[in-house]
């Protein structure tokens, strides 16, 4: 495999480090990865690798652009919006590189085509956002001996590292054996992300890619970065591998990929979904706060910054994080209408004032979203 005289000009500046030089180069162009989600981790990284050179980049991603998504998703643009991610990102990587093949997958991985999607690859990137995806991921690459560079991020904190049992190193379930409970652990939707974070966590596994394919320098395999932007202040966890992990251990009982959203405890939508007897629609929360003679109140269980992004009018704040102390503020005899962003904490606050004796409370389906959507269209949809 030659570079071009092009191609020497572009990596110059790789070429004159001893450590890739020419024959590093070279190494580099001949590296397939296959980047699972073209969001706020796989932007920098695939945008990084074809600047370097990746010979070829394979890109899974079944989403669209949404304006939320431009504030860390720098791959997509603000004429993006409603456009396939993966068709937006391969627009934006051709112009970074033209040099770089990449292959789209428009398609969301499943344990159906995970095998046949990752086989072809060297090296596999998870830049997901859900934990049945990471399960499916981490599986498929232990069977298919892959390195699997791992990346995640919450908030104002990251974490990195680099899953590869075949080249001495844990996988993702030697940390993480179970998953969380379902809706245990928010997700970006629900408690943010600082834009600039998956920019920092994507470059680490972008720079563990390079490394491997160059074969140079300390992975992180065995190693797990944690990274907290607030204090700017990085922390290794040392791994390794469980002996009686039962997908990467001597004896395991994982020899096949199986069904990952009942893994992680998540019930399968059904095809024509039965309406729940506790959940209300927002019609009726505009009922309710039209005809005071109906002695229903609505109650707002978001937390105080997002009441300040958007709020319904007459409705009052008591924040779900606040609910277990602050619940006998409300009376249970009372009935009362709780709502949220899209419904999800509601139905947790409604579970618990079940449990503390409350018998007329409902959620609001599809919370202040919906709202927005269906009622009045001014308030702020985020």
């Amino acid at each position: 495999m030659q570079l071009s005289n092009e191609e020497i000009r572009r990596y110059s500046r790789h070429l004159i480090l001893p450590e890739v030089g020419m024959a590093g180069q070279k190494k580099i162009k001949g590296t397939s990865v296959l980047c699972i989600g073209a969001g706020g981790l796989g932007s920098p990284i695939a945008m990084y690798l074809a600047a370097a050179g990746i010979g070829k980049i394979g890109i899974v991603d079944f989403d669209t652009v949404d304006y939320s998504n431009l504030q860390r998703q720098i791959l997509h643009t603000d004429a993006d919006v409603g456009r396939s991610k993966a068709e937006s990102a391969k627009e934006t990587l051709a112009g970074i590189n033209p040099n770089t093949e990449v292959i789209l997958h428009n398609t969301r991985i499943s344990a159906e085509n995970a095998l046949d999607l990752i086989r072809p690859y060297d090296i596999v990137v998870d830049g997901t956002d859900n934990f049945p995806t990471r399960y499916l991921t981490n599986d498929a690459c232990v069977l298919l001996k892959k390195p699997n560079v791992y990346g995640s991020i919450f908030r104002f904190e990251g974490q990195a590292s680099v899953f590869a049992p075949h080249l001495g190193g844990p996988c993702y379930r030697c940390l993480y054996p179970e998953p969380p409970p379902p809706g245990m652990v928010p997700s970006c939707a629900e408690g943010g992300v600082l834009g600039v974070l998956p920019g920092i966590i994507g470059c680490i596994q972008a720079t563990e890619i390079l490394k491997l394919a160059l074969g140079k320098g300390t992975t992180l395999i065995n190693r797990l970065v944690l990274f907290n932007a607030l204090d700017l202040k990085f922390r290794e966890l040392k791994l390794r591998r469980d002996p009686k992990c039962p997908l990467c251990s001597d004896a395991p009982t994982i020899k096949e990929l199986i069904d990952y959203e009942m893994f992680c405890g998540i019930q399968p939508a059904p095809a024509e979904p039965a309406a729940n007897p506790d959940e209300v629609t927002v019609q009726d929360m505009k009922r309710a706060l039209d005809n005071p003679a109906l002695n229903i109140k609505v109650v707002d269980v978001r937390e105080p910054d997002e009441y300040e992004i958007a709020k319904v009018n007459g409705v009052p704040l008591l924040p779900l994080s606040q609910l277990g102390q602050r619940f006998t503020e409300l009376d249970p005899n009372q009935q009362y209408y709780l709502h949220c962003k899209g419904g999800v904490r509601s139905l947790k606050a409604l579970n618990f004032l079940r449990e503390q004796g409350f018998k007329y409370v409902k959620s609001v389906k599809g919370g202040i979203g919906a709202w927005s959507d269906e009622v009045d269209h001014s308030v702020p949809k985020y």
